[in-house]
């Protein structure tokens, strides 16, 4: 397994206790690659060594030109989420009949200018009053459609839009800080293990206020097959990442509020960490 760290001078590439500075990579070369393995391989054998990155630090999104997408109720905990949300609004029953559907639920989340990295501020809308993140996997996906890597994914949603009415499903999803990636992408055979543990701890003033967790192989979808909808009939030549949906969810009436943060932990990838604020200009908060 190798974890590539964006920085602003370069791409950290760290395989177990050994670290490399890859000046000049690209992941648009990455994602475009037909054997991204053997891309980053070749990378590393020209790099010189480094010291171990220190992980409480910030950086960048694991995204360079390629796209964010997300597919929606493909744990049974979100399935209930969704219903919930559309009950309160006197909805219907889509979100149980798409859970068991052929086809997936998916959906565009964000451009890579709108992604915030590790230790990145993601933002809550002002004008809803019930926010949450969301934990996922996200999937590396290269030009061809197949998945290369892995990354951790917070997919921040208004939940009271989103229940209001399903077409308002891009407002509740897409907009200044809704989206956060890191802190590495994980490129390798063995990744994940099925029963990978997805956690996350929510803290308010140093104080938990909410704690859950779940494991990849609750995950309805397969990989392949998600990735197979995606590209089924659009086209991806810099590649692309998709989130694969969550099976972590704060019970109402939780929302987010201004100040709190956010540790998202993937066994086998790390950690995802964010502070919360208001949604605002885009960039990446250090």
């Amino acid at each position: 397994m190798i974890k590539l760290y964006r920085t602003t001078d370069a791409v950290l590439a760290v395989r177990g206790e050994d670290a490399f500075a890859l000046t000049g990579f690209s992941f648009d070369a990455l994602f475009s690659a037909a054997e991204p393995d053997i891309f980053v391989e070749e990378a590393m054998r020209t790099a010189h060594a480094i010291a171990l990155p220190d992980l409480s630090l910030a950086f960048l999104p694991p995204v360079e030109s390629q796209e964010v997408w997300a597919a929606g109720v493909t744990y049974f905990r979100s399935r209930v989420a969704r219903m919930e949300e559309s009950e309160v609004a006197g909805g219907d029953s889509f979100y149980d009949r798409v859970y068991a559907a052929d086809r997936p639920e998916l959906f565009f989340k964000a451009t890579a200018p709108r992604v915030r990295g590790h230790m990145g501020e993601v933002g809550i809308r002002r004008d809803s009053g019930w926010s949450v993140p969301e934990p996922e996997l996200a999937l590396a996906i290269n030009a061809a459609g197949e998945v290369f890597g892995f990354t951790i994914g917070n997919d921040m949603s208004a939940r009271d839009i989103e229940g209001e009415n399903p077409l308002y499903l891009p407002q509740a999803k897409m907009y200044r800080g809704s989206c956060a990636l890191g802190p590495c992408l994980a490129v390798g055979a063995k990744l994940p293990e099925a029963n990978a543990v997805v956690g996350m701890v929510i803290e308010r003033g140093g104080e938990v206020v909410f704690e859950g967790k779940t494991a990849l192989d609750q995950l309805k979808r397969g990989f392949t097959e998600l990735a197979g909808w995606l590209f089924k009939e659009e086209d991806f030549p810099l590649g692309c990442l998709l989130l694969t949906g969550t099976g972590v969810v704060p019970d109402p009436p939780f929302t987010l509020a201004e100040g709190d943060r956010i540790r998202i932990t993937i066994e086998g990838i790390g950690e995802l960490v964010n502070s919360v604020g208001r949604s605002g200009p885009s960039g990446v908060a250090g």
